[in-house]
């Protein structure tokens, strides 16, 4: 009796400007398989499908419990994690290749550069001078910390940037997770010290308005995040602030 066997076609890529190119990889089955353990099999024992040994498969991998967002690529045309990829529940040959919406760095490793300047750009963190003890915290209200709490759930991924028409090489557009988290840390009542600063970045080149509204970032976060809901209460809040700061100048 024939073993069951497990096809891949991978798009892999040498260099950050060399030419991409498909090989295939058959590899025994076993039960409950994932992405990340057929990439493991490769990389333990790099034969591709032809029998000619090649190079291991450069890809990321953290967790491995779709908490990190570091094994994000594109299986069977859909940007999601690696590690809860099941082989038993995907369409074979299973193919896989890097997101599109990052730079290649080699085979699936993208840099997602990006994505974290953005974070960086709107000021995704609570500045907080640990060098003494402030004491304990504001409390937030239990209804705001609730929905609070779902926004914090992003792991940076990127899956959402990859699911966007308008975040491309043309585009400056910092896409759906940063706003998400200007809404996240505004709302936070040590966090809201900053909330017009963070209100100003995402007003200028690359901010909210060049959200096309396409709902894909929703449908493709594997979080379930309200993203565009986000993004209209964002909506709402830059044009408070716009008014207000017209109104005082």
């Amino acid at each position: 009796m024939s073993k069951e066997t497990v096809k891949l076609i991978i798009k892999r890529q040498d260099k950050p400007d060399s030419t991409p190119y498909e090989e295939e990889f058959e590899l025994e089955k076993r039960p409950n398989m994932n992405i990340i353990s057929c990439l493991m099999e490769i990389q333990r024992n790099p034969v591709n499908a032809k029998g000619e040994k090649t190079t291991p498969v450069a890809w990321e991998a953290n967790c491995l419990e779709e908490v990190c967002g570091a094994c994000s690529m594109v299986i069977n045309g859909k940007a999601r994690q690696a590690c809860t990829a099941l082989v038993d529940k995907l369409e074979q040959p299973i193919r896989l290749e890097p997101m599109s919406t990052f730079p290649v760095e080699r085979d699936l490793v993208v840099n997602r550069s990006r994505m974290f300047d953005a974070l960086k750009r709107v000021k995704a963190w609570i500045p907080i001078d640990g060098t003494y003890d402030l004491g304990p915290g504001p409390r937030m209200p239990e209804t705001k910390r609730q929905w609070a709490y779902e926004l914090s759930k992003c792991m940076t991924c990127g899956v959402c940037l990859e699911a966007c028409p308008n975040v491309n090489s043309k585009s400056s557009f910092i896409g759906p997770a940063p706003l998400s988290q200007v809404r996240l840390f505004n709302a936070h009542p040590t966090g809201e010290m900053n909330k017009e600063e963070r209100l100003e970045a995402i007003m200028g080149e690359g901010g909210l308005q060049e959200c096309g509204n396409s709902q894909n970032c929703v449908q493709s976060c594997p979080k379930g995040i309200p993203l565009t809901t986000s993004i209209a209460a964002l909506n709402r809040d830059t044009t408070i602030y716009a008014i207000k700061k017209f109104l005082d100048s």
